[in-house]
């Protein structure tokens, strides 16, 4: 395929507003900061104030400021699940949310969508850009064989709209923040074991259908200069090395410094394909992989014996300084 001309960034901030972890006493170093601690009122603790942490929440949200020729440039990815949540979290850590200049989705299930209630309610109608995948707003369940249906709802199209957000449909790649900052758009399926999951459903006009491939789900790729591509994803529906792989044809750069998000492992289904997706990650040779939300507890332990030297914990309140 055609390569789209992505270009270097001077710097890249990635902060987690929310995930499903906090964890206080996780180390940092010079590309991980960590921000688990905040001071509030607490009238029974001597002096009136004491330290608390950020929410954790089963979602996942990240705050992304590109510098590109000098200028900063930030966007919120995905919004987390409850409607105040990443609100709450963005106040603690001082983030102001007229500071955004947009909000992608990476797709549309309610754990990365919820929190764009909150968001709605502190910018007001604001015509905040908001990108998607045109499925994004597709009403999905997981029915598996003999089991109980599980629905995964879609974000209101009529609702955001008319809580002032501008939608903003595309399948394609696009570029945004002066042709740094790339929205990877539908993402093929080029492994053979990352071919999505057999029990998700859409409700069409015939019902309920099978749709294991969420075409909805993407990612947003930086190339730092002087490290290469960073890959964050929100669920990573579409398999991780499917995406990173994506990344690279895309803007043909072949050096990968990061991959962080969720990569969606968990479960008898999924727990079959951790070492092939391990020793494709280890392939890429990332400087940072960080496994996050919705990885599960094998596929993270799995690439933390794999990659030692590249594993990174995350928690809620971490910044990536890449």
């Amino acid at each position: 395929m055609e390569t789209i001309p992505l270009k270097e960034a001077e710097g890249l901030e990635i902060t987690v507003l929310v995930d499903n972890t906090i964890d206080a006493l996780l180390p940092g170093d010079e590309e991980v900061r960590r921000n688990p601690w905040v001071q509030v009122a607490n009238p029974v603790i001597e002096g009136g104030l004491t330290n608390a942490t950020l929410r954790a929440e089963h979602g996942f949200s990240a705050l992304v400021t590109v510098t590109i020729e000098g200028e900063r440039h930030t966007l919120l990815f995905d919004a987390g699940v409850s409607p105040n949540g990443l609100v709450e979290n963005m106040d603690r850590l001082q983030v102001e949310a007229r500071d955004l200049e947009a909000v992608v989705l990476s797709h549309g299930h309610f754990d990365h969508t919820g929190g764009l209630d909150g968001l709605s309610q502190r910018l007001g109608k604001a015509g905040m850009p908001l990108l998607a995948h045109r499925k994004a707003y597709t009403k999905r369940r997981s029915a598996p064989p003999g089991g109980q249906s599980l629905p995964l709802p879609p974000p209101a199209r009529v609702a955001l709209e008319g809580a002032g957000f501008e939608l903003i449909d595309s399948d394609d790649p696009s570029l945004l923040f002066r042709e740094s900052l790339l929205l990877t758009g539908e993402v093929p399926r080029v492994t053979e074991f990352e071919q999505g999951f057999p029990f998700f459903q859409e409700e069409t006009d015939q019902g309920w259908v099978p749709e294991p491939h969420l075409a909805d789900d993407q990612a947003l790729v930086v190339n730092v200069a002087g490290k290469g591509l960073v890959v964050l994803t929100g669920c990573g529906h579409s398999g991780i090395v499917n995406i990173v792989t994506r990344a690279k044809q895309v803007t043909g750069v072949e050096e990968v410094h990061a991959v962080i998000g969720g990569f969606h492992l968990p479960g008898a289904y999924f727990e079959q394909f951790i070492p092939r997706t391990v020793d494709a990650l280890r392939g890429f040779a990332p400087r940072l992989v960080v496994p996050a939300h919705c990885t599960g507890y094998k596929a993270t332990h799995a690439i933390a014996a794999a990659m030692p030297d590249a594993f990174v914990q995350n928690a809620v309140g971490t910044t990536f300084l890449l």
